[in-house]
């Protein structure tokens, strides 16, 4: 058997692709059942975060593996497998390892360093170990990764070189103030009970919060956390459990809020978000643009981008008065299935330079019929073999080429946010929309991707990796000398069994044997047993551990005529044994 992983993280699949697959602890279990019903796979684990989904298998055919474990996770996660399968990454046997132990470490997380992710493969290995998946090489691999990633945070200063989502989230919210003085005095409102919300909370807290609403579906387990919150030792924070339909109420009063969910749709809508900022600020919550000059009456033009909220086109409210005394055709284009625009490509193909010259005209505030030619400005005859370049230009590449540089537009700055949103769901809790609203700053698991991108690596993170190749080394070897185990214990059972029968033969021939004399003489064979046993067993060992060394048990099973299945009796004892154990 041999350890596989297949799975897709932020590293090899866009947030929207991550959001579509992610999976509830419900389908996490229904995956790891079927897993170990399927053909090739005995053991299997999933690990599932806001930014990774893994599958774990012990598996006896790699080809067959791959392809069963995928089909697997596009089956449960619901996002087809031709879409899902460019974004998947296949680790096998020392490289899953290493991919695991370098996860533990945090290498491989969005925030280098964050330490959330062991408590999440403890999770994960409980999981398994509760659904009677987990067998001695999970159980074994789960176990050394935990260690490896306490090891990697007490030996290191990998801490420093990130910190958890939470932690990087409050800060990209705060934008880049010190997150103690940005909480200070502030309320907050957590939904969600689960272990990230609690974290949140955690942190809000130390960070100094003057009160904490938590809201969850199970209402209990909101005001468990609340108690938690209120009986802490290192902060005074006031804090109190609602349940969620209270939440709209709530983040009118709320400065921050933090959302990590298991819903499966929003749990705060845009139109919910930009309400709540209207009832607080007695403005609307659209953010807006400039587009151009004050208007006759000293108004600047200016565009809503809520969505539903209509654009006008370009031209639209000008001294020329809509579309009235237009030079353009504007019926002839207004179906093209791109849109339209009057300053768009589509509508200016095909004419020439003179007509062009008079939309112009009329879009900038005059009209057609007013505007007359320059002195000394070429007519339109000039223009024949520009018109003629154009033309053919636009022949070959199917669009006419900008040769008019865009002038900047002004931006009209946004208001200061007077609502916080910290969205650490996965898929979002918050819609994404929120962005574009004025008086709300939301951070996402997207635009935390985005910001982590650039965070400078510590220098013990080299450190770091010297320990993770150090680890895989040593179980690489620590498994290959385990995989001999069961054919050494099958020896010595059969030399057991040959000792018990030679003593048995010699008291038929010598009843009148006392009981001392007997002891002794029993415990003198085993001696020479064992001795004979003990220098091949232990070397056997060592060379098993070695890379290469899979074929030791074969040759011992051969040499000494064991029976294959009390080898695997032995190895099924052994794996009934580690399904069983707890996480470390």
């Amino acid at each position: 058997m041999s350890l596989l992983v297949v799975g897709l993280s932020h590293r090899s699949a866009p947030v929207s692709v991550l959001e579509r697959a992610s999976l509830s602890v419900d389908a996490q279990l229904k995956l790891v059942q079927d897993t170990v019903a399927a053909e090739p796979a005995a053991e299997a684990a999933v690990l599932a975060t806001c930014n990774r989904i893994e599958l774990y298998a012990d598996v006896d055919k790699f080809h067959a593996g791959v392809a069963e474990l995928s089909t697997l996770l596009a089956q449960h996660s619901g996002v087809g497998l031709e879409e899902l399968t460019p974004h998947l990454y296949v680790h096998y046997e020392d490289r899953a390892v290493h991919h695991l132990f370098s996860v533990a470490c945090g290498l491989d997380s969005m925030v280098v360093g964050e330490g959330q992710i062991l408590g999440q493969i403890k999770d994960s290995l409980a999981r398994a170990q509760d659904l009677h998946t987990a067998g001695r090489l999970l159980n074994d691999l789960f176990q050394q990764a935990l260690r490896v990633g306490k090891r990697a945070h007490h030996e290191t200063g990998i801490d420093r070189a990130g910190q958890s989502l939470v932690t990087f989230g409050l800060e990209q919210l705060s934008a880049g103030a010190d997150v103690q003085q940005w909480a200070r005095g502030k309320k907050a409102l957590v939904i969600g009970a689960g272990s990230m919300s609690s974290l949140a909370a955690a942190t809000l807290a130390r960070a100094g919060v003057t009160e904490i609403v938590v809201a969850n579906r199970t209402f209990e387990r909101a005001e468990r956390l609340a108690q938690i919150l209120s009986e802490g030792d290192d902060t005074d924070v006031l804090a109190r459990a609602v349940p969620m339909d209270s939440v709209p109420g709530e983040l009118t009063r709320a400065d921050v809020a933090v959302s990590c969910t298991g819903a499966t749709g929003l749990v705060l809508t845009a139109d919910a978000v930009a309400a709540t900022v209207e009832g607080r600020t007695g403005e609307p919550a659209a953010a807006r643009v400039a587009e151009g000059p004050a208007d006759e009456a000293g108004a600047t033009g200016v565009r809503d981008v809520r969505p539903g909220a209509e654009t006008p086109l370009p031209g639209a409210g000008t001294a020329a008065g809509g579309d009235e005394n237009c030079p353009l055709d504007l019926s002839s284009v207004s179906s093209v299935p791109s849109g339209f625009s009057v300053m768009g490509e589509a509508a200016v193909a095909g004419l020439d330079a003179a007509t062009l010259e008079q939309h112009g005209a009329w879009a900038a505030g005059g009209t057609a019929v007013e505007r007359t030619r320059e002195p000394g400005r070429p007519g339109p005859e000039a223009d024949a073999e520009l018109i003629t370049a154009l033309a053919a230009t636009a022949t070959r590449s199917g669009r006419i080429p900008e040769r008019r540089r865009p002038e900047p537009v002004a931006e009209v700055p946004r208001p200061q946010p007077v609502l916080f949103l910290l969205d650490l769901a996965m898929p979002r809790d918050v819609d994404a929309a929120v962005h574009r609203l004025a008086g709300v700053r939301l951070v996402d698991i997207e635009s935390l991707a985005d910001a982590s991108a650039d965070a400078p690596m510590a220098a013990d993170v080299d450190m770091v990796r010297r320990i993770v190749a150090d680890e895989v080394a040593a179980f690489g070897a620590a498994q290959r000398a385990a995989h001999i185990t069961p054919t050494v214990v099958a020896l010595r059972s059969m030399a057991a069994e040959v000792v018990a029968g030679e003593i048995a033969r010699l008291e038929g021939r010598l009843p009148g044997l006392d009981d001392k004399h007997r002891a002794e003489i029993t415990q003198t064979v085993k001696r020479v047993v064992d001795k004979l046993l003990h220098a091949p067993t232990v070397r056997v060992k060592q060379l098993a551990a070695e890379p290469g060394g899979a074929g030791y048990a074969d040759a011992l099973r051969t040499l000494f005529d064991l029976d294959q299945e009390t080898v695997a009796s032995v190895s099924r004892a052994g794996n009934s044994t580690e399904k069983n154990r707890g996480p470390a």
